[in-house]
């Protein structure tokens, strides 16, 4: 068992997500990076996709019995004893890791682990006080493994979003010109300014589906990348879709620095 002694912020379990529930408009949650937090699950002998604690910073936890522990910003596991903690601190990239070897032992709602911020589905948002137990050993033992770094400006893929022809021009192409900055980061989302997105068709749109990945456009022409607790559906035409393989790279960039975007071929 381990004990939450500062929340940090952000703080939530996390594992895969609950996929296959759009349809009744469940998101699928899950980590914000699933290859990230798969490294440091298995730094520690876990599956890639047991239950761990994904913060923006600042968490601090206390073994209340010995654990078993590793983080992308300590990526080798190691044991802490009874009384002894670990701080997971902001920096380096939006969202941090950390994995208890047996994952977190929380009861899964719809299949999954995973606090969903926008459905508040799972469990709660961490608290300082709240204690978290800890599941069976796993079968692998704990082994090294090399945490990827960020270096330089984020740069992802974009395809065509299925509301394209109602922006001016090559919209996808124009997006590659210009360096967005993140302006404000969530679970739900990652707002971008930068650049002028021009609407060619005033139409209302009715609420279509959305999947990770989608930019939708609002009024104010700000584009917003739908992240791991989107809603299943929205209202606001969406222009692009970041490649699924490069989704992360956008999320981990935190607010004030650029993301760049090249054309998927």
């Amino acid at each position: 068992m381990i004990e939450v002694v500062d929340a940090g912020l952000l703080t939530t379990v996390q594992d895969r997500g609950r996929a296959g529930w759009a349809h009744i408009g469940v998101p699928r949650s899950g980590a914000v990076d699933p290859a990230l937090m798969a490294v440091v699950n298995r730094l520690v002998g876990n599956e890639g996709d047991a239950p761990a604690l994904e913060t923006v910073g600042g968490l601090v936890v206390r073994a209340v019995t010995a654990a078993t522990i590793a983080s992308d910003l300590e990526p080798v596991a190691r044991t802490l004893g009874v009384g002894e903690t670990v701080r997971v601190p902001a920096g380096g990239r939006q969202w941090h890791y950390l994995a208890v070897r047996g994952g977190i032992d929380v009861e899964p709602v719809l299949g999954s682990c995973s606090t969903d911020t926008l459905s508040h589905l799972g469990p709660a948002a961490l608290r300082v006080g709240d204690r978290l137990a800890v599941g069976p050993e796993p079968r692998s033992a704990p082994h090294g493994e090399t945490v990827p770094t960020r270096h330089g400006e984020s740069r992802a893929r974009l395809l065509p979003g299925p509301r394209a022809d109602w922006f001016d021009g090559d919209v996808v192409r124009s997006m590659t010109h210009v360096a967005w900055r993140v302006t404000s980061s969530s679970r739900v989302g990652v707002r971008l300014t930068g650049g002028s997105l021009r609407r060619t068709v005033g139409a209302e749109l009715p609420s279509e589906g959305l999947v990770r990945g989608a930019i939708q456009v609002p009024p104010d022409g700000d584009p917003i990348m739908m992240l791991a607790d989107h809603p299943t559906t929205g209202g606001y035409p969406v222009v692009a879709v970041v490649h699924p393989d490069d989704v992360a790279v956008v999320a981990q960039a935190a607010a004030g620095t650029t993301v760049r975007f090249t054309r998927a071929t």
